[in-house]
């Protein structure tokens, strides 16, 4: 039997969530600050959830707050958000950052709710 830990992701865990959600994941591409380093917000693709995003990265976040900046088709102005890190795992060179949203407008939550719906029919 092959060791499975030599394919699976690795969890760097913060806080292990179950894997089930709510809805669907979209794939996206957003703007990513993590606000432990304070610096500027660099490019990231990921999956958009109703609750968060996961998003791949070459570097770990220092911290367990990040902000997050995303435009939606249909949508005007763009999404903006604050989250926390949930857990951060590690698939080879890439670390898949999992970020549940605890700041988020009304509106941005209903314009991504509305979004994920369309995608799923």
């Amino acid at each position: 039997m092959a060791d499975r830990s030599e394919s699976a992701p690795q969890s760097l865990g913060v806080a292990a969530e179950s894997d089930r959600r709510e809805s669907g994941r979209v794939p996206i591409r957003m703007l990513v600050r993590d606000l432990g380093t304070g610096g500027s917000f660099e490019p990231a693709d990921g999956d958009l959830a109703l609750g968060g995003v996961q998003y791949r990265a070459l570097h770990p976040p220092v911290g367990s707050r990040v902000e997050v900046r995303f435009l939606l088709p249909g949508v005007d102005a763009e999404i903006r958000a604050g989250g926390e890190v949930l857990r951060v795992t590690q698939d080879g060179e890439r670390f898949g950052v999992h970020v549940r949203f605890c700041e988020i407008p009304i509106e941005a939550e209903l314009a991504v709710a509305r979004f994920l719906q369309r995608g799923e029919r």
